[in-house]
């Protein structure tokens, strides 16, 4: 068991075997379970991790505790992968108290059945526990209606359910200071764009309630441990929270016989020749929709195009427009281009899907029928493009 402040310990796992979260998102850095156990006056674990790992994250507790019994469970977020251990806690500590706000307990009855045993807050509130003061601030819809955060005003630790959270296994060390955290940040967009992207309003809400706080530790529930470097991972959640973009475009494109593709190239070559430096492409049939979506989150402007098919839309598209509906990204500078042989429609919709996520045209939208050369007018959609951003 990793110590992490005077009494409070690391619980957590890992998970190298799961190759997709929520059977979704690609993981090839793997994902961390986080879990902590005060060990003060009183015995508290801060949430459990996924019933996979049961038996190495007993035996962590079983070790910290040295033959104490478990107090207190607080439950800051009742997702599986967080909850899955909580009935065989219960089996294994009855007298254990579960401590959650109303929304928790009554999932915790329709997933686990646990209906006693139970301690209430709300937000606000505190818990004095001898050695540690906890206070509890509710932050619904962060991602789920019932999460809340737990502060330890003695040690100044905000653990913070998925808030701050990212994809990635913790590879011996668990604080930030133990580790290079380089390629954390980017995966810390992903889990942010692919998880949480649709609650910015509500992030934004927790975030102004915890502007106040004194806050020298942060416990995601995946994810490093973040201390020197908490002040970054808090400016990652506010910048996209915001829907503020990054000075960057994502182009992406669906291509069956290379005539999008080509008109992709183009116009990626036409904002690089006009100042652009972060141009992030992705041909629709070869990048997972995880990252193209981290970078639409990450970058100020985004250009798509498709062909026509079967007279709507290249269906990868088609499916990404979606999962970008269904996050509400906001504020983004729009361009468009598509391709057909006969009847075009991948240029209509394409503009009236800018226009249901009210982002700002840029340029004019290019369209090529069969092999008729665009290149002058890619050229100038690229151009547009560049100038918005400057």
């Amino acid at each position: 068991m990793k110590r992490i402040a005077n009494d409070i310990y690391y619980a957590g796992v890992n998970d190298r075997q799961k190759r997709l979260f929520e059977n979704l998102w690609p993981l090839p850095y793997g994902i961390s379970y986080n879990s902590y156990l005060i060990t003060g006056e009183k015995t508290i674990l801060i949430d459990t991790v996924d019933i996979c790992f049961s038996e190495i994250f007993f035996g962590k507790i079983d070790r910290a505790l040295n033959g104490r019994t478990l107090d207190y469970l607080v439950i800051n977020h009742m997702e599986p992968d967080h909850s899955g251990n909580i009935h065989f806690l219960r089996k294994k500590y009855p007298d254990l108290r579960i401590i959650g706000n109303k929304l928790t307990f009554g999932m915790l009855a329709g997933y686990y059945n646990i209906t006693d045993g139970l301690y209430e807050v709300k937000d606000g509130d505190t818990l004095e526990t001898g050695s540690h003061t906890l206070r509890f601030y509710t932050a619904p819809m962060v991602h789920w209606p019932e999460v809340m955060f737990t502060y330890d005003e003695t040690d100044k630790i905000l653990f913070s359910a998925d808030a701050f959270g990212t994809y990635g296994t913790l590879d011996g060390g668990i604080i930030d200071t133990e580790m290079n955290t380089a390629r954390y940040w980017d995966e810390m967009i992903r889990y942010y764009s692919n998880i949480v992207g649709k609650y910015g309003n509500p992030i934004q809400k927790a975030l102004h309630k915890l502007s106040g706080v004194d806050i020298r530790m942060i416990c995601s529930t995946h994810g490093p441990v973040w201390t020197e470097q908490r002040t970054k991972a808090i400016d990652i959640y506010d910048r996209l929270s915001r829907y503020e973009g990054l000075n960057g475009v994502t182009l992406v494109y669906g291509s069956m016989y290379g005539h999008a593709e080509q008109m992709a190239e183009t116009i990626a070559s036409s904002l690089a020749d006009n100042g652009v430096r972060e141009i992030a492409m992705h041909n629709v049939s070869a990048s997972h929709a995880s990252y193209i979506l981290r970078d639409i989150f990450n970058y100020k402007a985004v250009i798509i195009g498709c062909p026509t098919y079967s007279n709507g839309i290249f269906p990868e598209i088609d499916a990404l427009l979606s999962k970008i509906e269904v996050r509400e990204v906001k504020n983004r500078l729009f361009g468009c281009f598509g391709t057909f042989t006969w009847a075009g429609t991948a240029v209509k919709r394409l503009t009236a899907f800018g226009e249901t996520m009210k982002w700002k045209t840029v340029g004019s939208p290019v369209e090529q029928k069969q092999n008729i050369s665009t290149e002058k007018q890619c050229i100038e959609l690229g151009k547009a493009m560049a100038e918005h951003l400057r």
